[in-house]
This record gives C-alpha cells, sequence and structure tokens, in this order.
C-alpha cells in the first residue's frame, strides 16, 4: 500500500477562507473526487447561513484505488452539522459544500486495491477518516489521523491537524459529505463495517458516529458500576450516553437540558433524573443528589451554548470562540478525583476556565473526538444481542424524511421544533 503524502491542490469544491489563509498541507489521498462527466446525483448543499439548498452535482467516482463508492440510503443530520447551518464555523465553509458524517448504503464501486468489500456489499461509513497506517490509526486513536486531512489552519490553531472527516468544514479537509444520493470513501478497508441483514439502516447509521461518540464519553468519563454521572445535554448524542451509562450499570444518572421533549424522553424510557436548567440551580440540585458531588461528568453541549450574560457578550464581541458555562459547571460538580469527559465540540478558545478547580481537586479532564473504528464492532454486536435494558437505540429517532426534504430537516433540528431529536433521510428510495 503506498503511503506517500501529496499536496492538495484542489478541494471537491470552492476553497473556503481557512484553506486559503491556512494553506493546504500534504495527505495520502486526493481530496478532490474524480467527478463523472455525465451522470449527477441529488445532494443538499450549503449556500450559507441558514441555507441548505437541493442541488444536482457531479456523481463522485473511484479516484484513489483504495475508494469505494457508496450509493447512500440512508443518512443522518447531525447535532454538529447545525455549527455549518448555522454559520458559527462559516470561515471554514465554502458554498456548495455537502455536509454529513453518519450514512449507510450499498457498494456501488471498488478500486482495484479495495480487498475486503465488494460491490452490493451493505455497509455502515465511519464520520473520520483513517488511514489505517499512521501511528495514530495503528494506536486506535482514529480521529488523529495524520494522513487524512489538509488543513494548514487546523495545524496552525492546535498544533497538530487531526483527521479528515465528511461534510465537517474545510478544517477537516472539506470532503464531500453523506447527505447525497453518492458517496466517495478514501481507505474503505478501514473506514466500512459490512452490515448483517439483521440489524436496520436505522439503527445502523447511529454507528457512523454518535452511538461511538455516546460510549467513549462513557469511556473517557470511567462510567462503570455503581458509578454517579451527570450529562449536560440530551440531544441525540446526550440520550445515547445516558443510555450507555445505564447499561455500564451507573447507580445515578442526571440528565441536564431545557428542551421539553428531550427531557421528557430521558425520563420516560431511561428512567434517569432530569434537570430543565432554565427552572432549577443546577449546581444546587445536583450537590442535593449527589452530595460531594457526582463521580462522571459528561459535557456533551458544545461551544454555542452562552447561558449568562457575560459569555454572551464576550462570544457576541469575539472575545472568545466559545462558551464553557457547562464545562465549567462540570468540573465544579464533579467528586475530588473524579473524572470529567468534554464531548461536546469545542473549536477555538474561552475564558473563565477553572484551571484552579481542575488542579485542586485531583480529577482528570479528558476530551477528543469520536474513535468510530475502535468501538462500531463490539457496539453492532450489542445492538444485535440486545441491551440489557431492554433499550432500543432507535428510541431516538422521530423524524424520517426523503433526502429531498433535508433542507426543511435542518430548520426544524435547528429550531427545536415538532418534537425533534433526531432527523435520518432516506435516499435512492430507501424507507
Amino acid at each position: 500500500m503506498s503511503t506517500t503524502m501529496k499536496t492538495p491542490t484542489e478541494m471537491d469544491g470552492n476553497k473556503s477562507i481557512a484553506d486559503i489563509v491556512g494553506g493546504l498541507l500534504p495527505t495520502a489521498t486526493p481530496i478532490a473526487s474524480k467527478k463523472s462527466d455525465t451522470e449527477t446525483m441529488r445532494a443538499c448543499t450549503f449556500q450559507g447561513s441558514n441555507k441548505m439548498v437541493m442541488h444536482d452535482v457531479p456523481k463522485p467516482m473511484v479516484t484513489d484505488q483504495r475508494d469505494v463508492i457508496v450509493k447512500i440510503t440512508t443518512a443522518a443530520i447531525c447535532g454538529s452539522d447545525l455549527h455549518m447551518y448555522t454559520g458559527a464555523l462559516r470561515p471554514a465553509m465554502a458554498k456548495g459544500d455537502i455536509l454529513g458524517h453518519e450514512m449507510v448504503g450499498i457498494i456501488e464501486s471498488v478500486g482495484s486495491e479495495v480487498t475486503k468489500f465488494k460491490a452490493g456489499d451493505r455497509v455502515c461509513v465511519a464520520g473520520p477518516i483513517g488511514c489505517g497506517f499512521c501511528e495514530f490509526c495503528k494506536q486506535d486513536l482514529w480521529s488523529c489521523c495524520e494522513s487524512t486531512n489538509p488543513s494548514g489552519a487546523m495545524q496552525k490553531m492546535y498544533g497538530a491537524k487531526l483527521c479528515g472527516a465528511y461534510g465537517y468544514t474545510h478544517t477537516t479537509g472539506g470532503y464531500w459529505g453523506g447527505q447525497a444520493e453518492y458517496l466517495r470513501v478514501p481507505f474503505a478497508d478501514v473506514n466500512l463495517l459490512a452490515l448483517p441483514d439483521t440489524i436496520s439502516d436505522d439503527t445502523a447509521v447511529l454507528l457512523s458516529d454518535i452511538a461511538c461518540t455516546s460510549w467513549h464519553a462513557c469511556e473517557l468519563a470511567e462510567v462503570t458500576e455503581g458509578k454517579t454521572v451527570a450529562i449536560w445535554g440530551l440531544g441525540p448524542v446526550g440520550l445515547l450516553t445516558a443510555m450507555w451509562a445505564k447499561e455500564r450499570g451507573a447507580k445515578t444518572i442526571i440528565g441536564i437540558d431545557f428542551v421539553k421533549e428531550r427531557l421528557e424522553t430521558a425520563e420516560k424510557v431511561l428512567g434517569i433524573t432530569t434537570l430543565d436548567f432554565k427552572k432549577v440551580n443546577v449546581i444546587e440540585e445536583v450537590q442535593k443528589i449527589c452530595p460531594g458531588g457526582v463521580n462522571c461528568a459528561i459535557e456533551l453541549a458544545g461551544f454555542r451554548y452562552a447561558k449568562g450574560w457575560l459569555h454572551t457578550i464576550e462570544t457576541t464581541l469575539k472575545l472568545e470562540t466559545d462558551a464553557i458555562e457547562t464545562v465549567v459547571e462540570a468540573i465544579t460538580l464533579v467528586r475530588k478525583g473524579g473524572h470529567v469527559a468534554i464531548m461536546g465540540d469545542y473549536f477555538g478558545y474561552a475564558n473563565h476556565f477553572p484551571i484552579g478547580a481542575m488542579m485542586e481537586k485531583h480529577i482528570t479532564v479528558r476530551g477528543g473526538q469520536v474513535l468510530t473504528q475502535k468501538y462500531w464492532k463490539d457496539l453492532m454486536r450489542r445492538f444485535q444481542e440486545g441491551l440489557k435494558i431492554g433499550v432500543n437505540p432507535e428510541f431516538i429517532i422521530t423524524h424520517r424524511l426523503p433526502l429531498e426534504q433535508a433542507p426543511e430537516g435542518f430548520k426544524t433540528f435547528n429550531d427545536k421544533t415538532d418534537g425533534v431529536i433526531k432527523v435520518l433521510l432516506k435516499a435512492n428510495g430507501a424507507k
């Protein structure tokens, strides 16, 4: 297998400001896909803040002989897609970008160097794009892959670049995502999971990202039997995190949010304690339930949700990029010697970080993007066998829409209307 690194000169679409300012670094596979001269596909495209439009675009083709082309049957809209949709990450976006990093489909064509898959195989696609041969992929740190992301901007921001990812801004490569009829998958042998007939598309698509992200959160927070757990954010990832925490034997689980449907779902389906942060003082209430704090604090809200006036002003004036009030609460409420997992998306810098509490309490704080390829086989087995707690992970799915209605799905999800929790998109006639 060739591991030669080459500097990309083209993207799948237009370059973003981040590409121009940060420059492009070498990758082990082309970023831009070869496009068909005769065939097009339907795709949901980014056309500016809060504006997604269905377009006909050229169908991608095998570009590197380690690629496959997947005919998408089911994709999803992730909460992190909303960062791009709202324009919160506008400098790293370009008009025409195709979002989506959660998808399932049927392999249509296969490069000559692919050994584990063939045309006709039904597969799940991993959200993070790994190469399989760099030092980080070999350690199962797939989202830290050295070989698939050309972003010089990320290198400058973090001192290192992470993996490429589908439809997840140009700081992760600008790859076209899966909210379309077809998808090019680089390094297919390590980025696909073969699916048996016994697992549905709707369950399998969760393995691309959020089922694995939520398990990863429990791993980083060291959720085990008898532990007490608090979870900030009960969106799709937060609800699945609570599900896994219960499956792993947590004694007490507290979910914190403000959206009525999320709180009700957490109570009815999972039987956990919930707090509406708009109605109660979270710090006081958690300390009542768990005197001394929780063993495991898991933050899943992310950078866009300023709660108080100070962070609202600072983010508006660009004095900080990321609001971290939920992180502060997590560090405040974790027990001495406990574990904090920061799994909500954070991208830049923040003010008022409680470094004193972090240091003095002997706590462990961890973060990191999902390691899909590390976990997905084990989690698929768990889904096939059935969870001990008797919960079907599809409980989070509230909307199933045809791909053509993806723009409406984005608006509903972002506006938190119609009881939405998780939106799936059905393509190529799938139901």
